[in-house]
């Protein structure tokens, strides 16, 4: 019997091992928290739609972000001050990433240093990057990603403004990336000509993390961007936004193959990422899911979550039909009525209320 059977019990441990102000850190979002009950509903409004009589006896769920491969298709999300989950912070995940063959997107605002980070595991790394300074600051940022062997670079284009998230406000917690923030000029004032200047000036493959409408998708194509990452940093910055699932169809519309998409938020289960490869998504990336991983038990806590969405894919696949992700398509989904109400813990319907709150 594995330390954990299902996320309900991981997500369980790791409540237990928080305390208020990170915890409520990790699971809530800005002000109203709209954007994030939308994410979620954006994948509660998808049903499916199986074919049967179909040998899937063998499903292949590897595919390729960048031309590298991945066992599985979700990735790492970048997460600020992951040392708040688990001492081992950044380099927990990384193992874990290395031991489920997939790719870790280590955020700029999180320990140890990116260098440390880049070292801990032999897996396929991205660096994201909040712009905290001026030209010259970022130059020297490059060539450190550069020089520490990250694989792409990530710019995160949806923060121009600190947003207020209240849950860790009301328990008076403040994450260690708020509490000496760097001037807000620099993030505010990121433009497509600074994109045009990273773009560049940085051998890797750019990619742009927070894209939400087709318009903008449409101009990361022109400035060319390798990767779209579809995202509203998990409902934390702008309220009242659309979920992201709900951006998907018509981004993917926009940029007609001419970029590899990667989408973030509210994906809980193996059947989100389904929903999301068949409505166009190369790959997704977790985020909340992440930190109750190595809050529960480090590595092997990420491991045994990773792994039991991977089942969870698994298992989809094979009740739909498809063989591999690329036979997913939007013929196996369809729109429906949601039979739940929509919040960052509406998947597990097994979760005891007095054990997350």
């Amino acid at each position: 019997m594995e330390q954990f059977v299902t996320n309900e019990e991981i997500i369980q441990r790791a409540r237990q091992n928080l305390a208020d102000g990170p915890w409520n850190y990790l699971v809530g979002a800005t002000e109203s928290e709209t954007t994030m009950r939308r994410n979620r509903l954006a994948f509660d409004r998808i049903a499916f739609q199986p074919r049967v009589l179909v040998d899937v006896s063998t499903v292949d769920l590897t595919t390729s972000i960048l031309g590298y491969k991945i066992d599985l298709p979700i990735m790492m999300a970048p997460i600020g001050s992951l040392q708040v989950f688990h001492p081992e912070a950044a380099t927990a995940v990384s193992k874990a990433a290395e031991e489920m063959s997939t790719i870790h997107v280590v955020s700029s605002v999180t320990q140890p240093s990116l260098e440390e980070t880049a070292s801990c595991a032999d897996n396929t790394k991205f660096y994201q990057l909040y712009i905290h300074g001026d030209w010259e600051w970022t130059k020297n940022m490059i060539d450190r990603i550069t020089e520490a062997g990250y694989k792409a670079l990530c710019i995160t284009v949806d923060s121009a403004s600190y947003s207020i998230r209240e849950r860790p406000m009301l328990s008076r917690w403040v994450p260690m990336s708020r509490r000496n923030p760097p001037e807000p000029h620099w993030q505010a004032s990121v433009t497509w000509e600074s994109l045009d200047m990273i773009k560049n000036y940085c051998k890797l493959p750019l990619i742009v993390k927070g894209i939400a409408t087709p318009n903008d998708a449409t101009l990361a194509v022109e400035h060319g961007v390798d990767v779209v990452w579809i995202s509203n940093h998990g409902g934390r910055q702008l309220d009242h936004g659309l979920g992201t699932l709900d951006m998907l169809p018509a981004i993917n519309d926009a940029i007609k193959g001419k970029t590899q998409i990667v989408l973030d938020g509210g994906i809980q289960r193996g059947s989100d990422v389904v929903k999301a490869i068949a409505l166009g998504a190369d790959a997704v990336a977790i985020g909340k899911m992440q930190g109750w991983g190595i809050a529960a038990n480090g590595t092997q806590g990420l491991v045994r979550l990773l792994s039991v969405l991977r089942q969870e894919i698994e298992i989809t696949m094979k009740l739909l039909g498809v063989t591999n992700l690329s036979s997913i398509t939007d013929q196996y989904v369809c729109e429906a009525m949601p039979t739940t109400e929509p919040h960052e813990m509406s998947s597990w319907v097994n979760m005891p209320k007095n054990r997350i709150q």
